[in-house]
């Protein structure tokens, strides 16, 4: 890699590089951007310090010897040792929002950012009538912030086992300014937290079988495996889930839960919950709604603790 440094003189040599390295090393895309090009060109701006909304012109652009230096070091770690982006610049991004992110949290990413805008038409109520919502497996906080940024009169719940997770959500409630409606608990799903009840309960949940964890590429495994691993079948948290909500929902209250693959699983499973799947726009709808009417009329236990 060092050998051929000086024949890459402008940030295009090296884009150029560094998205045939990944393709011939077979590295995983998904936890920043699903292409190599935008997940190397963002990786290569960040690491210069330039804007990530530079035009193509600066791809002309030549590298001083110790700009040379640094992106061949963040590449290198990211080519070679298969570090995530996120994790090498310290951030990542979601409906144009920094979030401050490190190693204790899994990346931040999920449908739910195509999914909260649209909660005030789910919920058939307007944004200042939210009064309280919770978002479990909260991980970095990233979606307790979204939320609190959608109902700005709503005190909000971000709740997660893992005290690594909540120091990283820590940073990020304090730098959206929302430490004061946006409460952190340690806790397995609502086991300790406090009683009260949520308009809407959102939760990104741990949904890998565990059978499948030594199969992911080897960024995701730098991720916390307590923030994938869902337990033999995947669902060992939602079962939770789905008999704690009862009491935490108002009585007009949603329930959403985004379940990766395992839909098949979750119909086969709780299809008497009667699951809205909402619509995604790359088409996997993986996202369900259960309204708080469903949890409390059916006859969960059987199907929820086995």
């Amino acid at each position: 890699m060092a050998a051929a440094e000086s024949r890459r003189e402008t940030l295009g040599d090296w884009l150029a590089w560094a998205e045939a390295e990944y393709a011939r090393r077979g590295l995983a895309l998904g936890q920043v951007a699903t292409s190599a090009h935008d997940e190397a060109l963002y990786l290569l701006l960040r690491t210069l310090g330039l804007p990530i909304e530079s035009g193509a012109a600066v791809l002309a652009r030549r590298l001083a010897p110790a700009e040379t230096a640094a992106v061949a070091r963040v590449l290198r770690r990211r080519i070679l040792d298969r570090v995530p982006a996120a994790y090498l610049t310290r951030e990542a991004w979601l409906g144009g929002h920094r979030f401050y992110v490190d190693e204790r949290a899994i990346i931040p990413r999920s449908y739910f950012l195509e999914i909260i805008p649209q909660l005030p038409r789910l919920l058939k109520k307007p944004p200042a009538g939210v009064r309280r919502a919770a978002d479990v497996c909260t991980g970095s906080g990233c979606l307790a912030v979204l939320l609190a940024r959608r109902f700005p009169r709503a005190r909000i719940d971000a709740i997660d086992l893992s005290a690594g997770a909540l120091a990283v959500a820590k940073i990020n409630v304090a730098q959206h300014g929302l430490a004061g409606r946006v409460t952190l608990h340690r806790s397995d799903v609502f086991t300790a937290v406090p009683p009260a009840r949520y308009d809407v309960i959102l939760c990104n949940p741990p949904y890998e079988p565990s059978a499948l964890m030594r199969t992911l590429p080897p960024e995701f495994k730098q991720e916390p495996r307590l923030a994938l691993d869902g337990g033999r079948d995947g669902l060992e948290v939602i079962r939770r889930l789905l008999t704690q909500a009862r009491a935490r929902l108002t009585d007009d209250g949603l329930l959403l839960v985004e379940v990766g693959g395992l839909r098949a699983a979750m119909e086969a499973a709780f299809g008497h919950l009667q699951p809205r799947w909402l619509p995604t726009q790359d088409g996997t709808n993986c996202v369900c709604a259960i309204a708080a009417h469903r949890l409390q009329r059916s006859p969960t236990d059987q199907h929820v603790n086995r």
